[in-house]
């Protein structure tokens, strides 16, 4: 295997606040009955992610309530916000991240590729290009 080769398969490093990690990991195992592939691969993407305090978190990394901008190996462009189950809604772009793509997205900023498995068995590759996060209130 090229090292080309061995790259595109190795993932790319992620970033989450502890809290975030604490309720994704707690979210995952609740669902484990319900959706295991899912489950189970947001699951391994916690245990390789850098887990920092909040403050530590970059700017530009992907966070529950992010919306990104990320191109398909096929070059085209999308814009999804990454929220929690019971806020998803694909009709206005709000992707769970209890699917494989709110999956792959998490903790990711811009320039990083990943490769994630639709839930038909495709798979597929993104470019995450940009990240905004929510306006915070006071």
């Amino acid at each position: 295997m090229s090292s080309t080769q061995a790259k595109k398969r190795r993932k790319p490093k992620i970033v989450v606040s502890e809290a975030e990690y604490d309720r994704l990991v707690g979210l995952a195992t609740a669902a484990l009955d319900r959706i295991p592939e899912v489950a189970e691969e947001l699951l391994a993407e916690m245990d390789r992610a850098s887990v920092v305090a909040e403050k530590s978190v970059p700017r530009n990394a992907v966070r529950m309530g992010s919306t990104v901008e990320y191109q398909t190996a096929d070059g085209e462009k999308r814009r999804v916000t990454l929220v929690y189950p019971g806020d998803a809604n694909i009709a206005d772009g709000k992707i769970s991240i209890m699917t494989p793509i709110g999956t792959a997205l998490i903790g990711l900023s811009p320039g990083q590729s990943i490769n994630w498995i639709a839930r038909d068995g495709r798979q597929h590759e993104l470019t995450v290009v940009a990240v905004e996060q929510p306006a915070t209130t006071s």
